[in-house]
């Protein structure tokens, strides 16, 4: 069985993945830090929070989609969750290379976390549900 939206969703998000490691490791040449974030400007905290927070979300959520997926779920449906997934984690990273007051988070920050946790909520519940109606 092909899993197209799985496939999209995954490519997309390893793009990101990919370029946020890349802007990572830009960032650690220019501090000349190896590890850690001792000659931080905030860019490589930036960076490294884009990167690693990415890499935490995406793979968990690829593998609800494929499940979803794989039951058979409506393939709009499918498809509008992971255009929001992929959209707030995009957001997220803009949000953090953006310059803002210490205090206060930028706007495109809080819109993909809120995206994200929107997207694993209703991910998590439609699992739920094809499990209840026996259809994974």
């Amino acid at each position: 069985m092909s899993l197209p939206v799985t496939a999209l969703t995954a490519a997309f998000l390893a793009l990101l993945i990919l370029i946020t490691a890349i802007l990572t490791v830009k960032q650690r040449f220019r501090t000349g830090d190896a590890f850690g974030n001792a000659n931080d400007d905030g860019a490589l905290t930036a960076a490294t929070r884009s990167h690693g927070n990415l890499a935490e979300h995406a793979p968990m959520f690829v593998i609800m989609v494929a499940l979803l997926e794989l039951s058979n779920a409506n393939h709009l449906g499918l498809m509008a969750l992971c255009i929001l997934f992929m959209s707030a984690r995009l957001a997220h990273i803009i949000g953090l290379h953006m310059k803002h007051a210490a205090s206060k988070p930028p706007l495109p920050r809080s819109l993909g976390v809120i995206g994200t946790w929107i997207s694993y909520a209703w991910a998590i519940g439609w699992i739920g549900y094809m499990i209840a109606l026996g259809n994974l």
